[in-house]
């Protein structure tokens, strides 16, 4: 049997680009590989033309990156076939033979076909056409066409036009990441920070006649030489970073993903670290990469719009050393920050006191760029220069907004080395998807967006607090520093707190306020941990969180940092419930605070309050008392009146119902809802609860669970749609009250549940499981945490293990951070009396989070 036509083709393309991956392997050099390909793609393109016979009239163009001369490993093959005149019949089938036989050989070709006119026609249509064609490069055929092609399509190319396209184009496409270079798994390409905001760049350039990439740029004087040579090396290791991993993949794959961040680091030579694994190194270094492309993007794009774009309005002065003009903040001398390098600083004052300034001017931010280096260890040291930034730090606008500029263009980091270190961090935990920088400036905006008063209907309270707090600058200092030590190992809120002392006292802060700041960095936590694992209704807790506060003005502080803090770590982990959590313990620990930590929880009170509650829905005043014979203290120490009287109404003349009664309404703290369950208590009861939930693919946050003196379970569960499905909540209610109910008879098997599968971020990027047992310190029983991934049906599985062991659960604090669990489980059991019972019943809960 006779070869294919084009085998040998086939094979030659096949072996080159096998030859060319050996090659980078062996040596990586992104420039050569890429310019290569282009050739040998080139050289197969131009003998299948010539093998069809295609007409010699017509030429073959490369466009697109391919015209470039920088072709992937897996990138299509974008070429232009200019016509002279419409094709015959005859043509349009040996056309035809020529796209099948590109195919063929195993070029995966996007392919146009089209005389001039079409091509300015098309051009003029569509942006993205345009600026293909702009790179167009000869590759066969009639040459004098091609001069023809380009001459006329330079002939009509509005320079103007394309700029504006070329910015919206680039708008739209940030838009489609979030506008965030900080995603887990980053487009190498198209994300913010990528490669095609160089590309942007380059077109944008060429609009202006700069050619020569970035020496002609450099040429131009919008770059000095050194700026250029550091850009381009960027624009090297990405390509670089692209060429892997499209040959790792074995096909095009623009995605860091998971899947390949480990290998990738390995064969660019970054081992592990003692704190570091070797994808989190790769990505550190992307990040920042995608920083200075994005630094680079804002001042040459903004340089390139003022050359085709001249502002001639008069400059409106702000003080002796900067101006306005066309809304953008400007240096009246360009020379400002080597005569005075404290206007470094000064700028962003400026900045942060003018809000309805849209940016800085592009000389002005070239110069700014360039002068961020002067920020050494005696600027630091400067008394000055310490003034201006704790002046920043007071001004009552803008703060946010200068903060991020400071970071964008690279003087933050070098202000406070430290936070320098964290740059491009990220932090595999399984709930913070920022970078630690872009966490601490996100806490940073959540604490200003306390202060503005149009906002305070978000959170009432926060906004209460930090108008009355008398020196906000030392929160803004706290959310700088809670996290600044991340990744140095040990304990980063104990390092964090003595970076965060030293920089106070060297920026003239009292000892008073800087033991503030650096106390609220070392427990930034401790507010957090306690609301979502303690049991907060117990008085012995809330005294002994009292106790590690010590004052009032601390506990505002910190309740104002750490929601500020949650709400920074992912859209996901914040919700209603924490936020009525953390209310409660600011509350209860400021009345222990006031003084009135000896009085004993005033349970007639509550039930009088109860009673009241009761009689606005038309119940007669001994209504509750039938279910409260049968509950201990406990009980009204836990829940709150309204709690006890909506408990009440729905358990009226049903104290002794043989039957499960199951109630079900939105929840009071705003979001999710709060299930009650009346039932003979029994050992599977917990588990078969915990595995309805799952089914439904709810999530239990808390669970109270209280047995009455005649043996009936009263257990309270407030409930939520992690998926956020959009449930008619008056019909999920009612299926939550009919279907929990049947699933709670006796009589009817328990239900099995699907046992969840781990994330693609939790196989490659495993968070270590702890199961950790020890006795209540109150006496009451013991405690079992346990912190691992989440998945489906955890919760279930760790019920059933209970129930195993006849291990009965009192309470529980089901914390879920994005991806991760952190659980907390009040328990009691004949099993926990001993020490091996205690191992055994720990070792099973941990082979069930396996």
């Amino acid at each position: 049997m006779s070869n294919p036509p084009f085998a040998d083709l086939r094979e030659r393309l096949k072996s080159g680009r096998a030859a060319l991956a050996a090659a980078y392997l062996e040596t990586p050099s992104a420039t050569r590989y890429l310019s290569r390909h282009a050739a040998l793609v080139d050289a197969v393109l131009a003998e299948i033309g010539t093998r069809l016979d295609l007409p010699a009239s017509f030429c073959l163009a490369a466009v697109g990156g391919y015209g470039r001369g920088e072709l992937f490993p897996g990138s299509d093959v974008d070429v232009l076939l200019v016509l002279p005149h419409d094709p015959t019949a005859g043509q349009q089938a040996t056309l035809e033979s020529w796209v099948q036989a590109c195919w063929d050989v195993g070029l995966e070709i996007g392919h146009s076909v089209r005389t001039i006119e079409a091509c300015i026609a098309e051009a003029d249509a569509d942006i993205t056409v345009e600026t293909n064609l702009l790179e167009a490069r000869f590759v066969w055929g009639a040459a004098a066409l091609f001069d023809a092609f380009s001459r006329r399509f330079r002939a009509r190319f509005d320079a103007q036009h394309f700029f504006d396209g070329k910015l919206a184009e680039q708008q739209a496409r940030h838009a489609r990441f979030d506008d965030s270079a900080y995603k887990l798994e980053p487009n190498l390409k198209d994300s913010p920070g990528g490669l095609r905001d160089l590309h942007t760049i380059h077109w944008l350039a060429q609009a202006c006649s700069i050619r020569d990439g970035w020496n002609g740029i450099s040429r131009a004087g919008l770059l000095t030489r050194a700026e250029a040579r550091r850009i381009a090396r960027e624009e090297r290791a990405l390509s670089a970073l692209r060429i892997h991993l499209h040959i790792l993949a074995g096909r095009r794959e623009d995605r860091l993903a998971f899947d390949y961040q480990t290998e990738l680091a390995e064969r660019l030579g970054l081992a592990a670290t003692a704190h570091k694994r070797a994808g989190e190194r790769l990505m550190q270094g992307y990040y920042r990469a995608a920083k200075l492309i994005q630094r680079a993007n804002d001042i040459l794009i903004q340089s390139l719009r003022v050359r085709l774009f001249p502002v001639t309005a008069p400059p409106e002065p702000i003080d002796a050393d900067f101006q306005v003009r066309a809304r953008l903040l400007e240096a009246r001398a360009p020379d400002l920050f080597e005569r005075k390098p404290d206007a470094l600083l000064r700028i962003f004052i400026v900045y942060a006191r003018h809000p309805a300034l849209a940016g800085f001017e592009p000389a002005t931010l070239r110069a700014l760029w360039r002068g961020s280096t002067r920020i050494d260890a005696a600027f630091r040291a400067h008394p000055a220069h310490r003034a201006l930034f704790m002046t920043l730090l007071r001004q009552p606008v803008g703060i946010t907004r200068a903060m991020r500029a400071m970071h964008r263009y690279g003087l933050l980091a070098r202000y406070i080395p430290a936070f320098g270190r964290v740059v491009g961090q990220m932090q595999h935990d399984l709930f913070h998807v920022y970078t630690v920088d872009e966490h601490i400036l996100t806490v940073l905006r959540n604490m200003r967006r306390f202060t503005v008063p149009t906002l305070a209907h978000e959170f009432p309270l926060a906004s209460r607090l930090i108008t009355a707090f008398d020196k906000p600058e030392l929160l803004y200092l706290a959310a700088l520093f809670h996290d600044i030590a991340k990744g140095r190992g040990g304990d980063h809120s104990e390092l964090g707190a003595v970076d965060a002392r030293r920089f106070c006292r060297q920026h003239g802060l009292d000892k008073a306020d800087s033991d503030l700041v650096a106390w609220l960095v070392a427990m930034h936590l401790a507010m957090s941990r306690t609301a979502q694992k303690e049991d907060i209704s117990d008085p012995d807790v809330i005294a002994a969180f009292a106790a590690r506060i010590g004052n009032a003005r601390r506990l505002s502080a910190l309740y104002l940092l750490t929601v500020a803090d949650i709400r920074g770590t992912s859209p996901k982990v914040w919700n209603a419930w924490k936020g009525k959590l953390l209310e409660d313990l600011y509350h209860a620990a400021r009345v222990q605070l006031a003084g009135d930590d000896v009085a004993p929880p005033d349970i007639a009170a509550k039930q009088n309050e109860a009673r009241i509650n009761l009689a606005l829905y038309g119940f007669p005043t001994d209504a509750a008392d039938a279910l409260w014979r049968h509950l201990d203290e406990r009980y009204f120490v836990r829940f709150d009146a309204r709690d006890m009287a909506w408990q009440a109404r729905m358990l009226w003349r049903r104290t002794d119902s043989p039957d499960a009664v199951v109630r079900a309404r939105l929840s009071p703290a705003g979001e999710g809802i709060q299930v009650l369950v009346y039932t003979p208590d029994r050992p599977d009861l917990f588990a078969r609860i915990c595995g309805f939930f799952a089914r439904i693919q709810y999530t239990i946050l808390e669970a109270k669970i209280h047995t009455t003196r005649h043996g009936y379970a009263l257990d309270s569960f407030q409930v939520m749609d992690m998926a956020n499905r959009g449930i008619h909540y008056r019909d999920f209610l009612s299926f939550v009250e009919h279907e929990l109910a049947r699933d709670l008879d006796p009589a009817r098997p328990m239900q099995p549940v699907p046992r969840g599968r781990l994330s693609r971020h939790q196989r490659h990027h495993p968070y270590p499981t702890t199961v950790r047992l020890e006795s209540d310190a109150q006496g009451r029983g013991h405690i079992l945490s346990i912190t691992c991934a989440d998945r489906g049906g955890l919760l279930f599985a760790v019920a059933e293990t209970l129930m195993q062991h006849d291990v009965s659960v009192y309470a529980a604090k089901i914390d879920t951070l994005g991806e991760r669990v952190e659980d907390t489980f009040l328990i009691r059991g004949a099993v926990l009396q001993t020490p091996a019972g205690m191992q055994a019943l720990e070792a099973d809960v941990r082979d069930v989070l396996k």
